[in-house]
């Protein structure tokens, strides 16, 4: 019988250089994924290949100075900045005698962690048996004998194969209840539709700073820290924006290079924010050297969720660790705002930022002049809760003089829902 070994807290990190690729950053990158893994790193090991070894992706003689490696620091896991096949992670389990994961395993075990709503949940654990249900062989070949003796004689079936219909039944489960959730934001998305409410969905890389600024835009109290994949969890607050109403604001899940397909496609329902938004704020560390590799990165998962042509602003945040940057908009030849420089940690230029939401999503404006009777301060009342009454006199009879300025989506609403709005308008136009 031959278990998997026990992983741990202490690893040895391998990475292999392609000449196709230019991925010294992304070295740089594993290294701060495996430090939110809370995993110390013991070393790291590295060599130049033109392509993957097909036994121990990294070839036979840099596998056994890896094995020995193990061996002289008692690193307790193999973390591998690469996908792995399961025949290559068995491989260099067997040599290593050491527990070896590879950057999708990795990736999926920050999320574990940092799951913390019923539905973020579910969407780990099916990534997790999605990924898992291609590595049974690896763990443990005595799965493939069947079960016998006195007690023990099953239906004919190898107790691999009794795994598998055990995952296979588990992740349809799961799809079930993620069905309910996908409907149930389906049926929100609708009722925004129906009220005319624009969506704004912020997308980045991961630790842009997304969270944060969610907080400052909607006094929320999202939890956002310095570190990668702070945010899985989808969370959707209101915000008012001058000229255009309410507006959705959604804090989604952070993109990063070489994202797992299993991620995506477990992360369809949060994904959908994005999928069906009217504008996307992408939000880039403006002061991370490798801003284009990210924003570059960002766009590849928006092209692969088809969400690549939504109309798009980009947020240029943490000036504040730029020497000399102030905030501001750059526009096009158009002078429709395309960039916004601002610290979310700071609140500087959210002021701007605001001001770019509101011409990017701006909409007819309705602008007219009522005559509301005192019985009817109620309306009256309803205009000012919607900021829609920029002057006011009372005439000699005790009605209300209001110049209101309204976007027509919320005037067409309010017709709807105060029909004696409806009986001033007509009666003044037959006047």
């Amino acid at each position: 019988m031959f278990e998997r070994y026990k992983g741990g807290e202490t690893a040895l990190l391998v990475h292999v250089f392609f000449p196709q690729e230019n991925d010294i950053e992304d070295l740089k990158e594993f290294e701060v994924l495996v430090s939110s893994a809370q995993i110390d790193i013991l070393d790291i090991v590295t060599t130049s290949r033109k392509s993957p070894q097909t036994k121990y992706f990294v070839g036979e003689g840099k596998a056994q100075e890896i094995a020995e490696k193990v061996n002289q620091l008692d690193a307790s896991v193999i973390l591998v900045n690469h996908t792995l096949t399961p025949s290559q992670e068995r491989n260099l389990e067997q040599l290593c005698k050491c527990r070896v994961v590879d950057r999708t395993g990795l990736i999926l075990d920050i999320f574990a962690q940092r799951a913390r709503t019923h539905e973020g949940k579910l969407q780990v654990e099916l990534a997790q048996l999605q990924h898992l249900s291609t590595r049974l062989v690896r763990g443990w070949t005595h799965l493939e004998r069947q079960k016998g003796g006195i007690g023990l004689r099953g239906p004919g079936e190898t107790q691999l194969e009794t795994d598998r219909r055990l995952i296979r039944h588990r992740i349809q489960l799961i799809l079930s209840r993620l069905a309910k959730v996908e409907k149930q934001r389906n049926q929100n998305r609708q009722s925004r539709n129906k009220a005319d409410l624009s969506t704004v969905s912020l997308v980045g890389y991961t630790n842009a700073g997304k969270s944060t600024l969610f907080n400052a835009l909607t006094n929320a109290d999202v939890y956002a820290a310095d570190q990668l994949f702070a945010t899985l969890d989808p969370t959707l607050r209101r915000i008012i924006v001058d000229d255009v109403g309410e507006v959705v604001l959604a804090d989604t899940v952070g993109f990063i290079r070489h994202l797992p397909h299993d991620l995506i496609a477990a992360f369809k329902a949060t994904l959908l924010e994005t999928q069906e938004a009217t504008l996307l704020l992408h939000v880039v560390d403006a002061a991370d050297p490798n801003l284009l590799d990210n924003m570059h990165a960002v766009d590849d998962v928006l092209l692969e969720i088809n969400a690549y042509e939504i109309p798009t602003l980009l947020v240029m945040n943490k000036i504040d660790l730029i020497e000399g940057k102030q905030p501001s908009i750059d526009r096009d030849e158009n002078g429709i705002p395309i960039r916004v420089w601002i610290s979310a940690q700071n609140g500087l230029g959210l002021d701007l930022l605001l001001i770019a939401l509101k011409e990017r999503l701006a909409k007819q404006i309705q602008v007219c002049h009522l005559s509301v009777p005192a019985y009817l301060a109620k309306l009256r009342s309803r205009l000012y809760q919607l900021n829609a009454v920029e002057n006011e006199f009372i005439n000699e009879d005790g009605s209300f003089h209001l110049d209101v300025r309204i976007p027509s989506i919320e005037w067409n609403r309010l017709c709807k829902q105060e029909p004696d709005l409806l009986y001033l308008i007509n009666k003044q136009n037959n006047n």
